[in-house]
Parts: structure tokens; C-alpha cells; sequence
């Protein structure tokens, strides 16, 4: 579902004031050199429209991590195998992606991916992708069983009259702590030590700029603050601006103490992989390997226009306007990915909600209607080979 859809529901009418409590952001001279409080100097994000400066260090630390762990896959000669998997944003049609990876772990041909990114409810599905076919069942149970009461608190009046939101997201909060615990961390930190890569999408809406977080260093840092953090950032991915309340990340810079204010992933962008400069030749003359990388998009969402009668009314108009603008946002990201995969030599996949999918949802969160979504994802991904080489109109 998208945030048009959400703000419609929740009856957003007229612009939202801001936050009504006290919040110490950033000096715009100190953003670049904010550091999370608790979690040291170590890189655990970096800016999502620019190449972190340690880029070299990150990719060098990845591949020796690999050579350690499953030295089979550097063996003389060998072209290893580099999957991506890229999960977008899209509210309750995130049962979609959870569905089609179910399919694929069932038809047998579901690869491990070295990387996976999540925007928005793609953020919350990441993880569990991250880690493995056995999160199917969990991944299963969040998109199929619950409802808008299991996923938000509507406070509109609040919200309208000064409030941070619309609604409060305490009871998603709490779903992602009965499943991110110590146990969940820690095997995270696994896969981060074997080379592999988890990355969730944030907005730092003060800077107005994509933030990239590295979860499974988070995960790996040790850090008493670690398990409070992994599940801030997930919580901040999918705080849809206005609807649900922005995630606070405290942070030290140039000796002072502040906030950040961090939003969904998808006010900048619906999906990613990496930084756009990056430039795998360098990277594969530089270390002497010559991986086959394969790049796979979930796009949790419709990208054929969808007729639908609109009525003469504010919310109608300002809901279905934010809609269709997201959904042009999400297909420009697709073809940026396009170019970013053909650029660096990617094989090239995505996928989305056939066109002739309706949206038959009666709330936020309609446990029918996702079931449904689910269980096409589930078939088109076990059934046959749901993949498009192309973004939509080039096909």
C-alpha cells in the first residue's frame, strides 16, 4: 500500500505543523561528521548518493572475509558468484516480495545472496531474506496475519493539531522486537563475517538525503547499543513520513550531542543497491577477481497505471496524486538501476504486481487482500520464471 493510500485513510487534510517535542537536530556544518552515540568511530552507514570515502577498505574487508569463510569460492580460476537482491518499498503489498520468496524457496532455485538492501517494508523483509529460507514462515505470519490495529495506533486529531503523526507505530515496534532479539542479531553477524552484506535505506530528512546502514556491522560491532539500534533503523526505514513518527538517532559531532531525524527510505528512494559511482572494473582490477554478479529487484508494487474514478475531494485528490507520484519515483528507480547494472556488467532482473492485480484492500493493513498478493507472489515465483531483464516500457 502506498503512502497515498495511507495518508487517505488516515484523513490527513491539511498540511502537518512538525514535531511538538523539544529536537536538537544537526548544525548543517556538522552532518558529514555526525557519528551514532555508543557505536564509535567504526562505519556503520554512509550517504547513499555519494561513494563512501572508505569504499576501497569495505570491499577489500568483504572479499577477505569471503576467502576465510568459503575459500572454495576464490579458487584458481573460479568466476564467483555475486547475487543481489534489492527489496522496495510498498506498505501491504510488501506481501508480495515475502510471497515470491517463499515460491522461490520452493521451486529449489533461490539463491544465497551476498547482498540485500531494503527500503521501507522492503526494510523489514531484508533480514529475514538475508537470513535464510527458514524466515519464510515468520516472513509468512507478518504479511498474511495482520491487520492495521497490529501495525499502527490512529491518533489523527494529534497529529493534525501539532502532533509528530497521524498514527503511532509502537505496535509495529513491537513486532519487530519479537523477532529481532540477541539470537537474531547474532546470526546476522554470522553472515556479515562471511563477507555477506545487509543493507537497510533510511532518509535523514534534515540533510534531505538517502543514509545506507550496514547492518551486520551494526550486528558485529559488540556494542551494548547494537540490538536498540538495528531495531531503530528498521522502525526509521518504514516511518512514513507525517503518517508514522520519525526515528531519532542520537548522535555526537564536533563535540556536542544532537538528533538526527530519519523517515522512510522511500521519501528518496523506493529501492537501491549501492552508491550509483560505484564502478565494479575498478574494484575487480584492484583485487584481481572477475566475479558474475546478478542483480534481483522486488518491486513490491504496480507499475501500470491503474485507472480508478477519482472523487472532487481533497483527500481523494491528495491521495491518489502522492500515489501515482510514488509510483513514477519507483520506476525511475528501476531504470536507474538499469543503467547502474548494465554499466557494471550486472545480469539485470526485476519483477513487480501484474497489472491485472486489483487492489481489493479495506484498510492499511487487510490480511485478505495481502494473502491474496502473498499467495500470487508465491505462485508466479514457483511456477515459472518471474523475472523481467528490462524496467517496464522497454519491454
Amino acid at each position: 500500500m502506498g503512502w497515498g493510500r495511507l495518508l487517505t485513510s488516515l484523513g490527513v487534510a491539511t498540511a502537518i505543523a512538525g514535531c511538538s517535542a523539544a529536537y536538537n537536530p544537526v548544525p548543517e556544518a556538522s552532518v558529514n561528521q555526525a557519528v551514532v552515540a555508543g557505536m564509535g568511530s567504526a562505519p556503520i552507514r554512509f550517504w547513499g548518493d555519494q561513494l563512501p570515502p572508505n569504499t576501497d577498505a569495505m570491499v577489500k574487508e568483504k572479499w577477505a572475509q569471503v576467502k576465510a569463510t568459503r575459500p572454495q569460492l576464490l579458487a584458481q580460476g573460479a568466476r564467483p558468484v555475486v547475487n543481489f537482491l534489492a527489496i522496495s518499498g510498498g506498505g501491504s503489498d510488501g506481501a508480495f516480495g515475502a510471497g515470491l520468496l517463499a515460491g522461490w524457496t520452493a521451486r529449489g532455485t533461490r539463491p544465497e545472496f551476498d547482498v540485500v538492501t531494503g527500503v521501507s517494508t522492503g526494510a523489514l523483509t531484508a533480514p529475514f531474506a538475508f537470513l535464510g529460507p527458514k524466515y519464510d514462515a515468520a516472513l509468512k505470519d507478518v504479511y498474511t496475519q495482520s491487520t492495521t490495529a497490529d501495525i499502527a495506533v490512529e491518533h489523527p486529531l494529534r497529529g493534525l493539531l501539532g502532533g509528530e503523526s497521524l498514527a503511532s507505530n509502537a505496535p509495529l515496534a513491537r513486532i519487530i522486537a519479537h523477532y529481532v532479539d540477541d539470537a537474531f542479531l547474532k546470526a546476522v553477524a554470522n553472515e556479515h563475517n562471511k563477507g555477506r552484506r545487509l543493507l537497510i535505506g533510511t532518509t535523514n530528512l534534515d540533510a534531505e538525503r538517502p543514509v545506507v546502514w550496514d547492518m551486520g556491522r551494526i550486528a558485529s560491532s559488540g556494542r551494548p547499543e547494537a540490538l536498540d539500534l538495528f531495531r531503530r533503523v528498521l522502525l526509521s526505514s518504514a516511518a512514513i513520513p507525517a503518517v508514522f513518527p520519525p526515528g531519532l538517532i542520537k548522535v555526537d559531532a564536533d563535540g556536542g550531542e544532537y538528533e538526527e531525524m530519519h523517515v522512510d527510505g522511500g521519501a528518496t528512494r523506493e529501492v537501491f543497491l549501492l552508491p550509483t559511482q560505484f564502478m565494479a572494473s575498478k574494484v575487480d582490477a584492484s583485487l584481481g577477481i572477475h566475479p558474475v554478479r546478478r542483480v534481483y529487484i522486488i518491486r513490491n508494487g504496480h507499475v501500470a497505471p491503474e485507472w480508478k474514478a477519482v472523487e472532487p475531494r481533497t483527500l481523494k485528490i491528495a491521495g491518489r496524486s502522492i500515489s501515482s507520484l510514488i509510483k513514477s519515483q519507483g520506476i525511475g528507480d528501476l531504470y536507474e538501476l538499469y543503467e547502474f547494472s548494465k554499466r557494471n556488467g550486472m545480469d539485470y532482473n526485476v519483477t513487480f504486481i501484474p497489472g491485472d492485480f486489483k487492489d481489493t484492500s479495506t484498510q492499511m493493513f487487510d490480511p485478505i487482500y495481502m494473502t491474496r498478493l502473498y499467495d500470487l507472489g508465491f505462485k508466479l515465483s514457483q511456477s515459472g520464471n518471474p523475472w523481467k531483464k528490462t524496467p517496464p516500457r522497454l519491454m
